[in-house]
């Protein structure tokens, strides 16, 4: 009885293809191959994209996760999407990867050529000020949100800014907080408490002008009461601008932060001001300080909360000082 055999080229011995569709191994098509293209050929299966002139060659067959290597002009490759950088964690339909300290994004050569991604940029807020008569609430830091940015095989910078110091020695503004960046976008530092203008503006303490926020990411300081019980403006936050100093004499409240994607999280609370009389605003982030009944001193602002941006409060009087601004935070998600 004859025995047929056939070649690894899959044709009967003396058969000839006359096109590489008719090889088995080879596969010719109007698309590139997916992931999850399984051909029974396995591992050096070579496919051609007849539209782009693209050639493919798989090198990895694993069932839904194959890789094929662009072998044309050696990018674009098709595999599974892995990325690395951050604390990574995956909740519900979303990878996440969270900065709170300045790294890199490393997507995989292998990954498919394009992931759309959201990103929140959040950069550090600005110190409370310092002033005789209460410190200004210092700025949150610019909460930038940008949805839809494409991913692909590359490797993206991150810088997560720090917060700004407080005003110290009797009478001076809080230093502004330190930009976050991501590939080309920039989250705006949020300005010092006593006027600076930032990504939400510092308050303002006795005699001068709230600071400006930043469009898209941040909102203006609070005026203060200049005439006695006085009281200081409390710092823009993401969401509103900073309160007014009331004439109870307390400091105004620092305005509110928001929630980013509704992730239970409040980013980029203003710093709240600080008052001659009663307590300190309590701001979206630091609070400001509070007088004691001994003329001449006072408390401390409290600090913006760290990785939200948050601006720090400002001081009671001029014996205390403004406090820190939080440092700020980057987070990129994708569908998992």
């Amino acid at each position: 009885m004859a025995v047929s055999t056939i070649d690894a080229d899959g044709l009967a011995p003396g058969a000839t293809a006359t096109t590489l569709d008719g090889l088995t191994d080879c596969t010719v098509s109007a698309s590139d191959p997916a992931v999850d293209t399984n051909p029974t050929s396995g591992t050096g299966h070579v496919w051609v994209n007849k539209t782009s002139g693209e050639q493919y060659i798989l090198t990895d067959a694993t069932a839904g996760a194959n890789l094929w290597v662009n072998v044309g002009d050696g990018t674009g490759a098709v595999g599974p999407f892995s990325a690395t950088g951050g604390t990574k964690t995956t909740v519900g339909d979303y990878t996440y990867h969270t900065f709170t300290s300045s790294g890199t994004l490393t997507i995989a050569a292998g990954s498919i050529s394009t992931v759309p991604a959201d990103v929140l940029l959040v950069a550090g807020g600005g110190g409370g000020g310092c002033s005789g008569n209460g410190g200004a609430g210092g700025g949150a830091g610019g909460l930038l949100e940008v949805d839809s940015f494409i991913l692909s095989a590359s490797s993206y910078s991150v810088v997560v800014g720090a917060g700004g110091a407080g005003g110290a020695g009797g009478g001076a503004s809080g230093t502004d907080g330190d930009d976050s960046t991501f590939s080309t976008h920039t989250a705006i530092g949020g300005g010092g408490g006593g006027g600076r203008s930032g990504g939400s503006g510092g308050g303002a303490h006795q005699d001068n002008s709230p600071g400006s926020g930043t469009s898209g990411q941040g909102n203006t300081g609070g005026n203060p009461r200049n005439s006695g019980p006085f009281g200081a403006g409390g710092g823009g936050g993401a969401s509103q601008s900073g309160g007014n100093a009331p004439a109870s004499g307390d400091g105004g409240v620092g305005g509110d932060g928001k929630d980013w994607k509704s992730l239970g999280t409040t980013y980029a609370g203003g710093g709240g001001g600080g008052g001659v009389n009663g307590s300190g605003g309590l701001g979206g982030s630091g609070g400001g300080g509070r007088a004691n009944s001994s003329a001449g001193s006072g408390t401390n602002g409290t600090p913006g909360t760290a990785n939200t941006g948050g601006g720090g409060g400002g001081s009671s009087q001029g014996t205390s000082d403004g406090a820190t601004g939080g440092s700020g935070i980057v987070i990129i998600r994708y569908l998992t």
